[in-house]
């Protein structure tokens, strides 16, 4: 064999070519930025995009533990501020434009597996502004998973949210956020989704423009949903099956254009990143991207230019080690593509 060396935006990665001239892109991808260390357990991260500057943009993620926080970082990876007291917060979403006490608000969403709650605070600085229980009535409660959704078409704006456990179908229920007493809670408005059994559902990801729902049951495969409740609860897709070493986890979705881009999906114990086509996800993985993190349960991506640092946007993946990594789209899209071409 043959090793060559490359650029591919900051980055130098070895090309290995074999005697048929296929490509093996192996090295794993070093994040630009790693933050600084929580003080229990990195879970899951959200992005939130100052409207005003958006170099100036915080990443949100949660520290899973018993006295645990949700922590704000700016784009070097510092730690800015934290809402600490939270029972073992699992995972965090975001929506925009939230009218409470009739002003717009952005907000993020936590669960809090040890209250049975979903816990509210407002962006970027971190107020609690609300919070509703989950699962009410069920033996099997402990939330997990969270996305958000907001309707294009209405501006209404759900969670919806996952447990340790749940039975074959409802597994999630689906909350519409209302203000009540100048306070924001929510109202379970359907119950739907098919669970294998296998292992359990954590994560869970909403296209807003697309109107869908994606969730990973792990070691089993990624199921599509419709994200307006209206539209009802037959399940549309499952791809992913047989992709992935153990668990299937984190979902993230780049947007590269109205209706295509990349649903990411990590492949936890291998420290890889499945992709698939936002457009098309049933055409099967087109790309396997190794990452230097270790054991990432959940991610975010966004395409925004954020400055400098990351122009086409950031993806950010929980590791092991009570960090979170920050890696430049560029590199990551450039090794997607190179994994298109040395699949033909």
């Amino acid at each position: 064999m043959k090793k060559i060396s490359f650029i591919i935006g900051l980055a130098i990665f070895p090309l290995v070519i074999n005697c048929t001239g296929q490509q093996h892109l192996g090295q794993k991808i070093k994040p630009s930025v790693i933050t600084e260390t929580v003080m229990h357990d990195t879970d899951d991260p959200a992005i939130w995009i100052n409207p005003e500057n958006a170099s100036k943009s915080i990443i949100i993620g949660t520290d899973k533990d018993t006295d645990g926080g949700l922590y704000a970082f700016d784009l070097n990876g510092k730690i800015i501020s934290k809402a600490p007291g939270l029972k073992r917060p699992n995972n965090v979403d975001l929506e925009y434009g939230f009218m409470l006490n009739g002003k717009k608000t952005d907000i993020a969403a936590v669960t809090e597996r040890e209250t049975n709650m979903v816990k509210l605070y407002n962006l970027p600085d971190l107020k609690e502004v609300g919070g509703f229980s989950v699962f009410d009535g069920e033996t099997e409660r402990s939330p997990m998973g969270i996305s958000m959704y907001k309707n294009p078409a209405t501006g209404e704006i759900y969670a919806v949210v996952g447990r340790k456990s749940g039975p074959a179908d409802g597994y999630l229920w689906q909350y519409k956020l209302t203000e009540k007493d100048g306070k924001i809670t929510g109202e379970v408005i359907r119950k739907f989704g098919k669970y294998s059994g296998l292992k359990e559902i954590e994560s869970i990801a909403v296209d807003d423009a697309m109107g869908y729902i994606y969730y990973s049951d792990e070691q089993f495969g990624v199921h599509q949903y419709y994200a307006d409740p209206t539209k009802g609860n037959e399940e549309l897709l499952v791809f992913g099956k047989g992709d992935f070493k153990s668990d299937v986890e984190g979902i993230s979705i780049y947007p590269t254009s109205a209706e295509a881009g990349y649903i990411l999906v990590s492949n936890q114990q291998k420290d890889t990143f499945n992709v698939y086509l936002r457009e098309n996800p049933a055409k099967g993985r087109i790309a396997e991207i190794p990452v230097s993190t270790s054991e990432s349960d959940g991610s975010e991506v966004t395409n925004v230019n954020l400055g400098s640092l990351f122009p086409k946007g950031v993806f950010v993946a929980m590791s092991n080690g009570k960090v979170f990594h920050f890696y430049d789209w560029r590199v990551i899209e450039e090794r997607i593509k190179l994994a298109g071409k040395a699949e033909k």
